[in-house]
């Protein structure tokens, strides 16, 4: 799937099948939270708690969506967070508030040092920070986010794609998310068949989010 058809997906189902993009958003989250939960007691590297690098767009959405889940599956859970929390919009905004009510934890990374204090080196970390829709490297604190949790000991899993690697190419930035496990929303992407992504992307696996299969046969998922 490319990065054009990703978002035509949730563009159909939202404007001609009547979804919600809330709904959408917490079927993505809690299929990938049970997937990680499964990977952390299956792993002999498996840590808790558990650190989900948010960013500001859909992708960051459903980080908060996966820290819900996984604290409801017992897990010890932090938000790091990339930009202030009145940045977000939308259905990322949403869910944000909804774990801040929830008194999950949210910390609001603002420099490299932030970073370095607070993803700890035996944990699991998330990577929620820019998804399908982002190309080039990493910049600023972005690159700074991926780089420090490249560096720690504990299980990395990307959600939907790694941080860095091109949605259609499979081309690594200089600096991208190495992931001992990619969640994928849908379909694998187009990218993902390339020798060049296969070192960043672990174990890929496939979680649906619940668009009607009459859309999935529209762009030829099975």
């Amino acid at each position: 799937m490319k990065r054009e058809d990703v978002r035509r997906v949730d563009q159909i189902a939202i404007e001609e099948y009547g979804m919600l993009g809330l709904v959408l958003m917490e079927n993505a989250g809690r299929g990938a939270a049970e997937r990680i939960a499964a990977l952390c007691h299956e792993s002999p590297r498996g840590a808790n708690p558990v650190c989900i690098l948010c960013g500001p767009g859909n992708n960051g959405g459903d980080g908060y969506v996966i820290a819900r889940h996984l604290e409801l599956l017992g897990f010890s859970v932090h938000i790091l967070s990339l930009v202030p929390l009145d940045r977000l919009t939308g259905d990322a905004s949403a869910n944000a508030s909804i774990a801040a009510r929830a008194g999950l934890t949210i910390q609001i990374a603002k420099s490299d040092e932030d970073l370095d204090r607070w993803i700890a080196d035996d944990e699991t970390v998330v990577d929620c920070l820019l998804g399908t829709g982002a190309t080039g490297a990493p910049r600023g604190l972005y690159g700074d986010a991926v780089t420090q949790a490249n560096k720690r000991r504990g299980l990395r899993v990307a959600i939907d794609l790694p941080t860095g690697l091109d949605c259609d190419t499979g081309a690594p930035a200089e600096v991208t998310f190495r992931a001992d496990l990619t969640v994928t929303f849908v379909a694998e992407k187009e990218g993902f068949s390339k020798p060049a992504a296969k070192p960043w992307l672990g174990t890929v696996q496939v979680v649906g989010i619940g668009v009607p299969q009459a859309l999935l046969n529209d762009f030829k998922v099975a």
